[in-house]
């Protein structure tokens, strides 16, 4: 199985949700979308064997995919969603800003901006409590977690993403869910997955101040400008909170996810004899 199906905890939530253990997820067949991207679903790197189904989330991925010559596409949704099924909301009053900094990857990019301004800028505009939440990259580095800390920000991290199997917290995306849920807003300064996420579970989203730069960032995978142009409902400080539910939750699948049967079959866990395992 492609370690990615592993990461943020997406192959045991789905798991759970098929009425399989959630803590050893058996083998999927085939490669999971594992996180928002305006391109086809997956990222730099995922050249698999033409035989693994792409797994992807929404209609709109299997369609960018088949563009540029890809097949074997399944929509499925997002792991989010099934999340969202499995844990209810409960009517809560919701309070603040759930802030997410742009991050890097501790693999491919790291990111070039400032930090302090983008401080600046989030004071200027938010009115009520904020919690600033680091991707574990950043969140791990002293010196750009303090800044946010000495802000008199609540700074945060929802969990870790794993590698090849090693590390990954299978419960990030419940963090990241409860967190969203008790936020009224969901701010970033680039359109990204947790936008999407925190529009889709109820957040007004905005995504405004210094977008940063990737250092070494893939051909065809910076978006910067393009989101914009593509998106314009999520960006400036107060934005529509219906227009951008509406597209996060087709951006997402909404309207693709699988009853636990056809899930098991999509994800070939529909044999008896497979064992659960990495």
């Amino acid at each position: 199985m492609d370690h990615t199906n592993h990461w943020y905890g997406h192959a045991h939530i789905l798991a759970e949700y098929c009425g399989l253990d959630p803590a050893a997820p058996p083998p999927v067949r085939g490669v999971i979308q594992h996180g928002w991207t305006f391109v086809h679903g997956l990222g730099y790197g995922h050249y698999n064997d033409w035989s693994f189904t792409k797994l992807v989330w929404s209609d709109l991925c299997r369609r960018r995919g088949q563009v540029i010559g890809w097949r074997n596409f399944a929509v499925i949704g997002a792991p989010l969603l099934y999340l969202m099924r499995l844990r209810p909301e409960a009517p809560a009053e919701r309070e603040g800003t759930i802030w997410y900094p742009f991050h890097g990857t501790l693999e491919y990019e790291t990111l070039d901006g400032d930090h302090n301004n983008l401080i600046a800028q989030i004071r200027d505009t938010e009115d009520g409590p904020v919690t600033v939440c680091l991707y574990y990259v950043e969140y791990d580095d002293p010196a750009v977690r303090g800044r946010y800390e000495d802000a008199g920000f609540r700074v945060i991290c929802h969990g870790r993403r794993g590698q090849q199997w090693v590390g990954t917290d299978r419960f990030f995306l419940f963090r990241q869910l409860d967190e969203l849920r008790r936020h009224r807003r969901v701010a970033s300064n680039r359109l990204s997955t947790a936008v999407v996420y925190g529009a889709a579970a109820g957040c007004e989203a905005a995504v405004y101040g210094d977008p940063m730069e990737f250092v070494g960032v893939k051909a065809g995978f910076n978006g910067a400008g393009l989101l914009e142009a593509l998106y314009p409902e999520f960006f400036g400080a107060q934005t529509d909170i219906g227009a951008t539910s509406a597209i996060a939750l087709a951006e997402l699948g909404a309207d693709f996810l699988a009853e636990p049967d056809e899930l098991r079959y999509l994800l070939g866990w529909d044999e008896p004899w497979l064992a659960s395992s990495n």
